[in-house]
């Protein structure tokens, strides 16, 4: 698992230790007002990375390797694997929920108030 985009405090893997996919995923989502999980070269993180930047956010992404255990983890919490978004912590689903939110008018106010845009 590599991390594209890393803030400040986003640790992968802390001192070195084994940690449960289902922790690692919880505390990335934590660590970061905006995060994706997709797998590298996915096109359709492709397209929510760039409609997020065009609104002014960068989100922090997270590149799983095929079959990887964060994979799985999120199939399970989504209920639709990846790519996934969370913005606030929040899971909002894959682009569709994107777009979904942004279309509605909800997704620059989140994420201002989450303070996930750039200035």
């Amino acid at each position: 698992m590599q991390a594209v985009g890393i803030r400040r405090g986003l640790t992968i893997d802390p001192a070195g230790e084994e940690e449960p996919a289902a922790a690692r995923v919880g505390r990335l989502v934590r660590e970061s007002p905006l995060v994706i999980f997709a797998r590298r070269g996915c096109c359709m993180a492709h397209v929510m990375k760039r409609l997020l930047q065009a609104v002014g956010a960068h989100a922090t992404v997270i590149e799983l390797d095929a079959g990887a255990a964060e994979e799985e983890e999120l199939a399970a919490a989504e209920g639709a694997g990846v790519p996934a978004l969370f913005v606030g912590g929040d899971p909002v689903g894959g682009l569709e929920g994107l777009m979904g939110l942004h279309l509605s008018g909800r997704l620059v106010p989140r994420l201002r108030e989450l303070g996930a845009l750039c200035a």
